[in-house]
């Protein structure tokens, strides 16, 4: 146990995390030249599109120094705000973390926040600075950054960079060195804490641990402490670049079980798991639950997928455990799933999942919230869905959610988050200066502006420096109206949305015109509306594709040519009763993204 070092590496996105674990990986002989890629342990065919990491990756490398053979597990975290849950289970795993400053950039808003995750952890923190190899390099001021962040000495800083290997056997040192072994009892009852799980159609679940105390053998009667449920540990091993088979993962290591668990609710990230003859007294401290940010419904393409879709959602909880959903349904849509995310990257990707490794092709609805409608007779209703909201001449008045939003950032970018959070119909209740240059804002604002857009937006106007929090509040009356959208006429019901009257003229103008550029041409006209009620507050035309009917009248009397196009028009008119127009995914989805 004294040789086994487990450490995480965090940083902003784009810093240069999966590179320098490819020169660790390499460095220690774990991956040959033939293995080796580009961010060799994003597997995942949207990582590597994207180029960013969406998955934490846990792998097991060798290193001898000293004449001594360590064992170092290491954990690659994404960078990206919208997966910051990823990072702070792969902290709890870890006794130290590797914190990579981009030399050109310099600390940015993710790189304070999953530090401070490391620090309420009490990790060891080796900062690094990459891109050293980078001419727009600027090391003394970024350096100053750090020491200031940290308090570290200068010396403590260690020069890298993952493109060329610069400073990557300083970095193995130092991990020995300084990051501090696991501490544990291997005498006591088995003790491991699940961090992260996956699906495999032939194996069922594998779950991955980190052994707090004791050790587990092959062949072992295990329990997971939350379900109560028992199984046989029919392999566990350790993580290398594939999952390697051992006889015994003792205290402080990070491992696999396979149990051939089949049923997705059996097993939780954030769960124990100890012996069944021999348990341990008490759970593992785990993770904090997840706060969705943004709430919508994903529903099926074809309404008989539906059970198939559960499924598929249940397998792709166990491996992104901060996906939330419960069932639904719509008039327009039929049995779908409310499903909540932690922002719009993290939305995209989920739904670009579903379709990828289950091949469940889905529609996605505007992100909303829930309700309070009061209807002139009869009690309050809870609404989830604006397609459940009365008549409005039976309406007295709607209560939507608000929250205590508390936001974090420089003083340099006050002024344009004031405007964005009043343009949101935010108040603003408190300023408190934490530093010279660092502030906190209160507002009170709906809920229901935040879920659209507000986070990305914040993050654009603060150049990402603006970390957010929020706290439920109460309900309040507001002026809310539902804003239909029709196609031919028909109220398509996953675009409705209920928003605060003053708003309503706009977005439905702007809802009409991007539904324009993305809804195909057909063969016959097709009305594009906005509606409040039975008012129609906005319209658009997507024209009709027209074959030239005229081409073969050379010449002659004009009646000819007004025959054919009469004839024409007659049939655009019977086509138009009875064709029905196909909405696009992109449709849905660019809805959210209106500006």
């Amino acid at each position: 146990m004294k040789n086994t070092r487990n450490f995480c590496i965090i940083a902003h996105i784009d810093h240069g995390k999966s590179t320098l674990a490819d020169r660790l990986l390499q460095a220690t002989g774990t991956v040959n030249e033939r293995q080796l890629q580009e961010q060799t342990l994003d597997d995942m065919d949207i990582e590597r599109e994207r180029g960013i990491t969406i998955k934490s990756h846990a792998i097991q490398m060798k290193y001898t120094q000293g004449g001594q053979e360590y064992v170092l597990n290491l954990i690659d975290t994404p960078g990206h705000v919208d997966f910051s849950y990823e990072v702070s289970r792969s902290i709890a795993a870890c006794e130290g973390a590797l914190l990579i400053v981009d030399a050109t950039q310099g600390i940015e808003a993710q790189t304070i926040s999953n530090l401070y995750l490391a620090i309420e952890h009490d990790l060891e923190i080796i900062p690094v600075l990459n891109k050293m190899d980078l001419p727009s390099a600027d090391p003394e001021e970024v350096m100053d950054q750090i020491v200031d962040l940290i308090g570290c000495g200068v010396d403590d800083i260690l020069p890298a960079s993952g493109k060329t290997g610069l400073g990557v056997d300083k970095i193995l040192e130092a991990i020995v060195e300084r990051v501090p072994a696991p501490k544990g009892d291997e005498k006591e009852p088995f003790q491991a804490m699940v961090f992260d799980s996956v699906f495999n159609s032939f194996r069922g679940i594998i779950a991955y641990y980190r052994v707090l105390n004791g050790e587990i053998k092959k062949g072992d009667r295990v329990r997971f402490f939350n379900t109560g449920k028992e199984y046989n540990a029919d392999e566990v091993g350790v993580l290398g670049m594939d999952l390697i088979p051992q006889q015994v993962v003792s205290t402080g290591n990070v491992g696999y079980i396979i149990s051939g668990i089949k049923d997705a609710k059996e097993v939780k990230v954030g769960d124990t798991l100890t012996s069944a003859s021999r348990p341990c007294e008490s759970a593992v401290q785990g993770f904090e639950d997840v706060k969705p940010m943004v709430f919508a419904g994903i529903y099926p393409v074809d309404t008989e997928d539906y059970e198939e879709l559960r499924y598929s959602m249940e397998k792709l909880q166990l491996n992104d455990a901060s996906l939330v959903f419960e069932p639904e349904s719509s008039a327009a849509l039929g049995f779908g799933f409310r499903c909540g995310f932690l922002g719009m990257l993290h939305m995209e990707i989920v739904q670009e999942r579903l379709e990828r490794e289950f091949n469940m092709v889905v529609i996605t609805t505007v992100p909303n919230v829930s309700y309070i409608c009061h209807p002139k007779k009869g009690d309050p209703l809870v609404i989830n869905n604006p397609s459940e909201l009365p008549d409005p001449s039976k309406l007295d008045h709607v209560e939507e959610p608000f929250i205590k939003a508390q936001i974090i950032t420089k003083s340099e970018y006050v002024g344009a988050i004031m405007s964005l959070c009043i343009g949101k119909r935010g108040v603003l209740h408190n300023q408190v200066y934490l530093t010279s240059d660092r502030v906190e804002l209160t507002f009170s604002m709906p809920l229901g502006e935040i879920v659209f857009d507000f986070y990305d937006k914040l993050k654009s106007v603060s150049r990402g420096y603006a970390s957010f929090d929020y706290f439920p509040e109460s309900y309040q009356p507001s002026q809310l109206v539902k804003l239909d959208i029709l196609i031919n006429g028909d109220q398509v019901d996953a675009l409705s949305a209920l928003v605060h009257r003053s708003n309503a003229f706009e977005l439905g103008k702007k809802i009409c015109a991007k539904l324009k550029e993305l809804i195909p041409r057909q063969q016959f006209l097709i009305a594009l509306q906005a509606a409040i009620g039975a008012k129609i507050i906005a319209r658009e035309t997507i024209k009709p594709v027209r074959k030239d009917v005229t081409a073969k009248c050379y010449g002659g009397d004009i009646t000819r040519k007004r025959k054919l196009l009469e004839k024409q028009k007659k049939g655009k008119k019977r086509m138009r009763q009875v064709g029905s127009v196909e909405v696009p995914q992109e449709a849905f989805l660019a809805v959210l993204k209106l500006d």
